[in-house]
């Protein structure tokens, strides 16, 4: 259960129809971030951090920043993460909205798509909370995987057979991975590559998934595991679009410049019977919903354990379940209404950028607070406000450092730089001003 809903929790609209069609555009080096960067985020979870949280038997993943640094930190964290959701719940909604208006030749107008593709979600969310989020993300991999293999054998027959699919891939040097031997090619190669393997280690989903195990080593494996089959399945939507390139031709690059996240469903329309239709659409309605259904839970959950909960100490059960199930609804909101003034933002991008901010804002105070005795509050402190003003600075609309130079790793630089000094200075600057200590019997000696 654990490895089905870390899987089909990180298994969502952009790994369907994002990457696949970023990778017949610049091969495995355009997808770095995703799904190789989220798959190995997944590990890491699992072989670094599951364990060492599990045993704190936390609820929330804020709950560890106010253990470890205080109040102040895990609201400011608290609040970097829940932003952090906003980019890939919307991302799911857009999806949600394009997969409706393909099924109805634009019939549907994408903006209704997203409203009713977020009620449907909805309802499940709020009436069965994280249980009715595990067993339908649980039900929804088996239709995800089974579906989409379907689908690949299906395309690799039209396209002649795999080897042909295969053939074009190395032909247009699709498995090329490394960046170009320059120092800006390497740089934001290694930005892509941290912004989700880092930025989504401290989220409230992984958290979730790690903390309902029902054991340490269960915690560990299944988060491992999850990340492995992620970054392995992760290759059968690429296949699928290689496949639509060979069928297609040039038509299929146009559609993947122009438009590519109509690409898959595309081929799909046009191309295969009404059963790989419906079995296409199945699944990737699947993927959608398991990703945005936790997607919808994680932030609520923060907000009312890590932030309501200070500013109304007295809650009892029933007034923290009400207040949950309304934080869903609101949030639910909230991000329909900024996914429709997104629209026409890509699904990918959407993903990217929501992980900026957990990265250099949250990441940091985490890991060194499991690893590293000596970091304080302090150290928090200016961790968290060093990198967000870094990462800040990078931002086009205020300097075009941001063309020479990742942003996201700029933050991150910034917030261990800051740990380091704000945990650091204190000490010495302590040591500086106390008078040397006389040791007995030194004078004799």
């Amino acid at each position: 259960m654990v490895i089905t809903t870390t899987f089909a929790t990180w298994f969502g609209a952009e790994t369907v129809m994002g990457v696949p069609a970023k990778f017949v555009q610049g091969g495995l080096n355009a997808v770095i971030e995703d799904p190789f960067g989220a798959g190995t985020c997944l590990i890491l979870v699992g072989l670094f951090f599951a364990t060492k949280l599990y045993k704190l038997n936390l609820l929330t993943i804020g709950d560890y920043y106010r253990q470890r640094y205080g109040k102040g930190i895990e609201v400011f964290c608290s609040v970097a993460i829940i932003l952090s959701y906003l980019g890939w719940v919307a991302a799911q909604i857009t999806a949600l909205g394009l997969v409706f208006s393909v099924l109805t030749n634009g019939a549907m107008a994408p903006a209704t798509g997203m409203i009713i593709g977020t009620l449907a979600v909805l309802v499940y969310v709020v009436v069965g909370g994280f249980l009715a989020v595990a067993i339908t993300d649980f039900i929804q991999m088996i239709v995800l995987v089974v579906g989409m293999s379907v689908i690949a054998f299906f395309a690799a027959d039209l396209a002649g057979g795999p080897d042909k699919v295969l053939a074009m891939a190395q032909q247009a040097d699709l498995w090329r991975i490394l960046p170009e031997p320059t120092f800006t090619d390497i740089v934001f190669f290694i930005g892509a590559a941290i912004t989700m393997m880092f930025g989504s280690i401290p989220q409230q989903d992984v958290f979730q998934r790690v903390m309902s195990a029902k054991n340490a080593p269960t915690a560990r494996s299944g988060a491992v595991i999850g990340g492995a089959s992620y970054i392995l399945f992760g290759f059968v939507p690429m296949f699928i679009v290689a496949a639509a390139v060979v069928v297609m031709g040039d038509n299929a690059m146009d559609i993947a410049k122009n438009d590519y996240q109509r690409l898959l469903p595309t081929f799909v329309m046009t191309k295969m019977p009404l059963v790989m239709q419906i079995l296409f659409f199945g699944a990737l309605l699947s993927a959608i919903k398991s990703t945005s259904s936790a997607t919808l839970l994680a932030p609520s959950t923060s907000f009312v354990e890590n932030i309501l909960k200070n500013l109304r100490p007295g809650m009892n059960d029933r007034q923290q379940l009400f207040a949950m199930r309304v934080s869903v609804v609101v949030f639910a909101a909230i991000v329909l209404a900024y996914a429709i003034a997104m629209e026409g933002t890509s699904i990918y991008e959407l993903v990217s950028s929501a992980y900026q901010v957990t990265l250099v804002g949250a990441f940091v105070p985490l890991v060194m607070g499991l690893y590293w005795s000596r970091a304080t509050t302090q150290g928090a402190i200016l961790s968290i406000g060093a990198g967000i003003f870094v990462w800040l600075l990078f931002f086009p609309q205020i300097s075009t450092l941001g063309e020479h130079f990742p942003g996201q790793l700029a933050g991150l630089l910034a917030a261990f730089a800051g740990m380091f000094v704000g945990s650091l200075a204190p000490q010495v600057l302590k040591n500086r001003h106390e008078p040397p200590k006389h040791v007995a019997g030194a004078g004799a000696a």
